[in-house]
């Protein structure tokens, strides 16, 4: 009775630390997050089905004949299961020998009955991890406790899941995991580009964080989700699944292609036209092509291909190809290398500069990424930078200029003790600094801040060779200028004095107290 009372009292995040806990050091990191997160997927699919079948029971009977069909559950965002693939039977067979035969089973069921999910679940995963049955037991009673009857949340899925993407991503840090983007700086990303309605893309969507962000964005700003449309790739299989599992227990629709593959190598959307762009792809990627592949691309038509040896502005022009070139507007992640680089990347750069494509481009503080610790740029790439009306703004023509942000000293809040996040307070301090920029009434809202922001003209950055490092235009504080050097030499001379005139004392009490003892020091 007593250990009943200690789960019933347990809190949400205990139980969530548990599911991480239950496979560590008995299965690779990777494979505890996949099969942590491929059990939470059967456990809120089968609360919501339940939930479903009650409703149709309710409006038909027990006609099995309704009951049983796909389409009344799909059509509702639930998916349809089979008895074998209900949680139900799930915990019901959890101590079964074969347990992680009916896991795989029902995952492979799931696929076939719920178009959407094609490719999303992991298959013949369970049988493969060949860890104790009573383990496998322990981790579905675990995420058993997670209910909605239990907790009392209004997007308790949204909330486990951020929680386990978040904390896993944070685990993987070792084996650099780039599946995940911290929330805050989505958050941002989103307050900046505002995708109230149309397209959104991410080449390399990860685990689907921007698309997640995104609707609920458009939610928090009394939008409508159907009026976006979600569109992604992602080159690693099993972050792949992850995505499109994320995305659909939420409800969300999505595109991300086939399978997954390189935007690169395999674009998967190659006529795709988009009006907002989020993305956060991996950081000065290597060889992301062989040497004589995509030389002629068109995606990198007017601006020159980029090197082999750094895909940071093969992702710049892949996505600058996707945008709608009337009103197309991006924001993502570089490492803080791509602001001044050399050689190709640096005609490229003044290409861009020259075309009026760059808005703006801020550098976020350390120690904000889990797979990384170094500073990371984030790039605004707007398509019109013209005198417009957008959502409910009146925004003044930015053709030839560029806004600087410097955020590296806004690291006060820190998370699980090394890592800096953002809150909702600075996000929107950030954006009425974005937005006061971009207004027509620029010169009563707006004032360049030393050390924090400065409004470039073009002509400035040609004279600094087209570099967009921050640093390079923003104004320092040299903070000697502030010392008072008379009053400060004074107060140095006196404590000079003091220290001398103590040593002194010190001295002459020392010799005192030898020749009491019958010594002669000269």
């Amino acid at each position: 009775m007593a250990k009943a009372k200690n789960n019933k009292e347990k809190k949400l995040e205990d139980i969530l630390f548990d599911c991480r806990n239950a496979l560590r050091g008995k299965v690779e990191q990777a494979d505890n997050r996949n099969a942590v997160m491929g059990l939470v997927f059967l456990k809120f699919a089968g609360d919501k089905f339940e939930i479903r079948r009650k409703e149709l029971i309710k409006e038909y009977g027990d006609n099995q004949i309704f009951l049983n069909k796909p389409s009344f559950y799909l059509a509702e965002n639930v998916f349809y299961l089979e008895e074998t693939s209900r949680w139900s039977y799930i915990t019901e067979h959890a101590g079964d020998n074969k347990i992680s035969n009916i896991l795989d089973q029902a995952m492979a069921d799931i696929e076939k009955d719920n178009k959407p999910l094609q490719g999303a679940l992991p298959q013949k995963f369970y049988s493969g991890l060949r860890v104790e049955v009573k383990t496998l037991k322990s981790l579905i009673d675990t995420v058993n406790q997670i209910s909605e009857e239990r907790f009392h949340e209004k997007d308790l899925i949204g909330r486990v899941y951020e929680y386990f993407l978040q904390h896993f991503a944070i685990d993987e840090r070792k084996e650099k995991g780039e599946f995940y983007t911290p929330k805050c700086i989505v958050d941002l990303i989103a307050e900046l580009i505002e995708p109230y309605e149309g397209k959104i893309y991410d080449p390399c969507c990860g685990s689907g964080g921007m698309f997640v962000q995104s609707v609920k964005f458009v939610e928090n700003h009394n939008g409508n989700k159907i009026n976006i449309s979600v569109y992604g790739q992602e080159s690693s299989p099993a972050t792949y699944r992850l995505a499109k599992m994320n995305l659909a227990i939420r409800g969300i629709g999505c595109d991300l292609g086939e399978r997954n593959a390189s935007s690169f190598l395999n674009d998967q959307h190659k006529d795709l036209k988009v009006d907002f762009i989020m993305a956060n792809p991996p950081f000065n990627l290597k060889n992301w092509r062989d040497e004589d592949e995509l030389t002629a691309d068109s995606r990198w038509d007017g601006y020159g291909t980029p090197p082999v040896s750094n895909a940071n502005y093969a992702w710049i022009l892949h996505m600058l190809s996707k945008l709608d070139v009337t009103n197309g507007i991006a924001g993502f992640l570089l490492a803080n290398g791509a602001l001044g680089s050399d050689g190709d990347e640096a005609a490229i750069r003044k290409m861009l500069i020259e075309n009026n494509k760059v808005e703006a481009i801020f550098v976020l503080p350390r120690e904000m990424f889990y797979s990384t610790d170094i500073s990371v740029t984030l790039w605004i790439i707007n398509n019109n930078k013209k005198a417009r009306e957008l959502n409910g703004r009146k925004l003044r023509n930015r053709e030839e200029e560029v806004l600087f942000v410097d955020l590296r000293r806004w690291n006060q809040n820190t998370y699980e003790k090394s890592y800096i996040m953002f809150d909702e307070q600075q996000i929107l301090d950030i954006k009425k600094l974005y937005d006061s920029w971009q207004s027509v009434d620029f010169e009563k809202l707006y004032s360049n801040v030393p050390e924090l922001c400065k409004s470039v003209h073009k002509n400035e950055i040609r004279e600094k060779g087209y570099s967009l490092v921050p640093s390079k235009y923003i104004d320092f504080i040299d903070k000697d200028l502030e010392i008072d050097f008379e009053s400060e030499m004074s107060r140095i001379q006196k404590e000079m004095k003091e220290i001398l005139s103590e040593e002194k004392l010190s001295q002459s009490m020392l010799l005192e107290a030898f020749r009491g003892i019958g010594y002669e020091i000269e």
